[in-house]
């Protein structure tokens, strides 16, 4: 009996595992979709908020492979513990953001895009930057029901680490 709730945990740790991944794959593809398809630029807070989830992307696949390979469950569980870490600096990031664009607390003085060569268009480089404003951190681009994108990466992070959380603390 013990051997057929050891297997179920494990596959339980798995399926975590993989939804994970696809879930930090598609939060963060989906703030490249705005980025590229939308022309939303992100600001210098924008672009750190998207650091957890390059990290943890690849860490759930080596935690599906670790689960899949059956190598120890105490490896699976950790790189979980990780991602669930991550996640939680996820939801910090993004709770800060969200502070900055409300005006509850100042944010970093360097706020600026981080853009690109810029196109002049063949005039010279002062006419370009003249047309060019780079956003800023304590402006949210787009609100969605109230929320702006850093509102809804804070929630987001916040259900990807408690699910985390959950599959490396699972009791076998």
């Amino acid at each position: 009996m013990t051997a057929t709730v050891s297997a179920d945990t494990g596959r339980q740790r798995m399926r975590t595992a993989v939804f994970l991944a696809v879930a930090m794959a598609a939060t963060v593809g989906s703030a490249l979709a705005f980025q590229h398809l939308g022309g939303y630029i992100p600001c210098k807070l924008c672009l750190e908020q998207r650091t957890p989830y390059y990290i943890g992307v690849p860490l759930m696949l080596l935690a599906v492979l670790s689960s899949a390979l059956r190598w120890p469950a105490w490896l699976t569980r950790g790189l979980l513990a990780v991602g669930g870490l991550l996640m939680a600096y996820g939801v910090y990031l993004g709770v800060y953001h969200s502070g900055v664009e409300w005006a509850w607390w100042p944010g970093p003085t360097d706020c600026a895009a981080a853009a690109g060569p810029v196109d002049t268009g063949g005039k010279g480089v002062l006419d370009a930057l003249d047309q060019f404003v780079p956003p800023s951190c304590d402006k949210a681009a787009l609100r969605i029901l109230g929320l702006s994108l850093a509102g809804w990466n804070a929630i987001t992070s916040f259900v990807l680490a408690v699910v985390a959380f959950r599959g490396a603390f699972a009791r076998d």
